[in-house]
Formats: C-alpha cells, structure tokens, sequence
C-alpha cells in the first residue's frame, strides 16, 4: 500500500522549547495598567487589575476595618446602657450583641415581627429616619416595672396602648441618648422621636434598596429574654463613620494633620447645587389643603436678611436677599459655623 502524503501545511507551526518557555512566561506575566491620579497624570500600576466577587444581592458598604471599629463603638454603647437601663428600672438588665451587620431596607423590615413595637426617631444634625423595634413582650414587661411591678415577663403578645407607649418612649430616649453620646467625639448629636409603628410591613422611611446598619440585642430584664434591634440608614451614619476613620489615620499617623492640604486642580470643573432658603412658617395640614391659587402667605419682615444658603445638603453661610440690576442675589453676611448649622 502507497504511503499517505505528508501534510505539508503543518511545516513551520512545530515550536521548540525555547518558544514554549517564552509564551509561558509571557502568559504569568501581569500587564502594566495606567491608572490617572487626581492631577490627571498617568500612574503606572506594577500588577493587573484585581477582580473579587460581588454579592449584589447583600452589598457591603463598610469594610472589615470600619466594621471592626464600628463594632467596638457599638460594645461599649451595649455595656453603658445596660448601666443606665438597670438604674432607670432599678432591676438588673442584661444586654447582648447578637447580630451587627448590613442589610438592605426591604430585608431589615421582613425581620420585625407581627405584632411589632417600632419607635421611629430622627437625628438632628443628620438625614435620615432610624428604627428601634422593642419586642412587645419585654416593652410590657418594662412598662410592668415601671409602674411599681416585679418585672415577670407578660405572657402572650399584643399591641401597646397609648400609655403603654409613652412609657417605653421613656426607655427609648434612654437608648437613643446613650447612643448618640458614643459619637460625642465625632460629632455632636440629638435624637428625637418622631413616631411609632405595630407593622413592620408599613414602614417607608427609606427606599427599598437602601442600605442599613442593624444591630440586633438581646435583653433580659427579670425572667423576659427578647430582643430589641436598631436599624438605621447607611446614608445616615456615613458622614460621622468617616470623621471616625480620619480621626483614626491622623492619630496613627500624626504627620497627615501637619501636612498641608493641597487643592486638586480637577474639582474646579465640579459643580455644586446651590439654594436659597428661609425658615418662613408653619402652617397645619388643613391649611395647605384649603391653600388655592391666588391665596397670599404673610412672612416676617425680617425675613429677607435671615436667608440660609443651602451648598448641596448643608447650610454654610447667611446672608439678604434682594435684586442686582435684573437678577435676584443674595449678599453673604456671615459664614455659619457646624454648631450653629440646623439641617
């Protein structure tokens, strides 16, 4: 039998091991990437870029080293209140961290039972509504001692009254006070409470997707062990979360507060909202239903030379509004200082 004709066109692609090395070490080679700094000037980085997972479905907004400190934070402000809490009811009250972590808003609100006590309160100096969700049983059992009780755990669950509900707010502003002491070296805060919820199903203080940090006790107070959870938006905590940060680099580092801050030439172009506002008045929900076209609002008379000017969220100076020429402005007066800033 006739032997079969080479196939010639494999002449040429046989590499030896010279070529194989070389494409090998070319392939574990990582390719240099630029970057461009703040400046605009190109960085050459030494490794590729890096790729790590993703959970899209429960993002982290906090990295292990804020979560770490804001975890220390959150133990210390569980071991003074439950100082306070067993002074205010004079009987041992025990708290717990369980659980501390971030979770979308429509998740936070499928972990509130029903029925449900939930004390809605708003940071003064910050945006955002916070959650506390005190379990019925142990807020009766609170309000039991309160009112001259042993403090035995009510059986059964239901829905607060309104008296019953005064009396937690009680504990509640405990909780929210202490709390806010905890950031007193961040920055200076007041709680408020603004409402109250049985159903966590009806609450809408956030978009659904929000982020939130919850942190979740659990509190014993005489023979009653339940839970008590705060949740509160990310977008809330963000600002005080990053003075905490940078307080921490520069007492770890004590040159970066000596060195001189340096503008960067690429934030000129950045543009800013900027508004103009007054506190006017307050008028009553009747009213501003019955409010028809044509209707006129008295304001004081001073109130053109108390307007606030309003740099994207924050209040910065004051001044008087008037006209220049064809144009309405507003002369700048005074610069107003963080303390004295109402959000």
């Amino acid at each position: 039998m006739p032997d079969e004709p080479e196939d010639e066109s494999l002449d040429g692609e046989l590499l030896d091991q010279t070529d194989i090395d070389a494409l090998i070490v070319e392939a574990m080679d990582e390719p240099e990437e630029i970057i461009y700094d703040p400046e605009g000037n190109k960085v050459r980085t030494q490794k590729g870029p890096r790729i790590e997972t993703y959970d899209f479905r429960n993002p982290v907004f906090l990295t292990e080293v804020e979560l770490r400190r804001v975890r220390i934070r959150h133990e210390e402000f569980i071991r003074y209140l439950a100082a306070r809490l067993s002074i205010f009811l004079r009987l041992e009250y025990s708290l717990k961290m369980s659980r501390l972590a971030t979770l979308t808003y429509s998740k936070y609100t499928e972990t509130i039972p029903n029925p449900a006590h939930v004390v809605l309160f708003k940071l003064d100096q910050l945006h955002g509504v916070g959650a506390i969700d005190i379990n019925p049983r142990l807020a009766l059992t609170m309000v039991d001692r309160m009112l001259g009780g042993k403090g035995h755990s009510v059986h059964g669950e239901r829905y607060l009254t309104e008296i019953e509900m005064n009396l937690v707010d009680d504990v509640a502003n405990i909780v929210l006070d202490e709390w806010c002491r905890q950031w007193k070296t961040e920055r200076e805060l007041n709680a408020s409470i603004i409402g109250h919820e049985s159903n966590g199903r009806f609450l809408e203080t956030a978009p659904a997707d929000s982020i939130m940090l919850v942190l979740a006790m659990e509190a014993g107070v005489g023979d009653c062990s339940e839970s008590i959870q705060i949740g509160i938006p990310y977008y809330t905590l963000e600002p005080i979360i990053k003075k905490m940060y940078e307080d921490k680099e520069k007492e770890m580092n004590p040159e970066l507060e000596d060195s001189k801050k340096k503008w960067q030439g690429s934030f000129d172009k950045v543009d800013i909202p900027v508004k103009a506002e007054w506190d006017a008045d307050s008028l009553t929900v009747n009213e501003v239903a019955h409010l028809r076209p044509g209707d006129v609002i008295r304001f004081p008379k001073d109130i053109l030379s108390e307007t606030r000017i309003r740099l994207t969220n924050t209040i910065k100076f004051k001044g008087e509004i008037g006209l220049d020429k064809n144009r309405v402005a507003v002369r700048i007066s005074e610069k107003l200082e963080e303390k004295e800033v109402e959000q």
